[in-house]
């Protein structure tokens, strides 16, 4: 998508567009592996932010797949402009824009396009005793797909202050196949969680400006670190 529209603070919100070197060995792990790729985009944030640096440097990403012109592309949303520096030598081409200006553009009534990389999911209660559960409570989270990863999106788009009018649902390229000591270079699982991840893109309207801002600025839903939640707006 083109001519993104985001939100942030007025002054203090950027929009990084990284166009990947796929003869970068860097860039190419960081294509198979959702784990380096969170690690690549950590180093774009500041030292000494204490004890949730992502939050704190406001830090969201979208891995947009390559096309017929251009290759695989990463969208990082950050507070200030990232120290692009940080990155591995000639891991990609990047530009870096204030979003401000569209920030000021959210209005309600406002026609937009949408899109979005999400972690749809569910907590769900644990029936098996034999289940592994991710939390004290006794409920597992779920990947949800079809009619009820559509159904989520729905809610959380209400929720963001958009009013659907339209929505594609494709599969997206992440949960990437975790490393296992039987196969080279490996050194067992990777750390750190595999989300599923599904790509939302359509039509909707603005009902709430003052909830779009929030739902931009801070993500929608679970696996922020691994690339979901970073909701992006163009003028329809």
């Amino acid at each position: 998508m083109n001519s993104l529209i985001t939100a942030a603070p007025a002054t203090t919100a950027t929009l990084t567009r990284i166009r990947l070197n796929r003869r970068s060995q860097a860039a190419r792990r960081d294509l198979a592996d959702a784990v380096s790729l969170h690690k690549s985009v950590m180093l774009l944030a500041p030292d000494n932010l204490g004890k949730n640096p992502r939050q704190q440097a406001g830090l969201l990403f979208r891995l947009e797949d390559a096309t017929d012109d251009t290759p695989p592309t990463l969208l990082v949303q950050s507070h200030q402009p990232p120290d692009l520096t940080r990155l591995p030598h000639h891991y990609g081409t990047a530009e870096t824009r204030p979003l401000h200006p569209m920030f000021q553009a959210l209005t309600p009534g406002r026609p937009v396009r949408y899109r979005i990389t999400a972690n749809a999911s569910a907590a769900r209660r644990v029936l098996d005793d034999h289940q592994p559960a991710d939390n004290k409570h006794g409920k597992k989270i779920v990947a949800l797909y079809g009619d009820d990863a559509l159904a989520w999106w729905q809610r959380r788009a209400h929720q963001a202050g958009l009013a659907l009018a339209t929505t594609d649902i494709t599969p997206a390229r992440f949960p990437r196949k975790r490393r296992h000591p039987a196969e080279p270079g490996g050194q067992g699982p990777s750390p750190g969680p595999v989300h599923v991840l599904t790509r939302f893109d359509g039509l909707a309207t603005i009902t709430n400006p003052d909830q779009l801002r929030h739902a931009l600025l801070t993500g929608i839903g679970r696996g922020k670190p691994y690339g979901a939640g970073l909701l992006t707006l163009a003028p329809a």
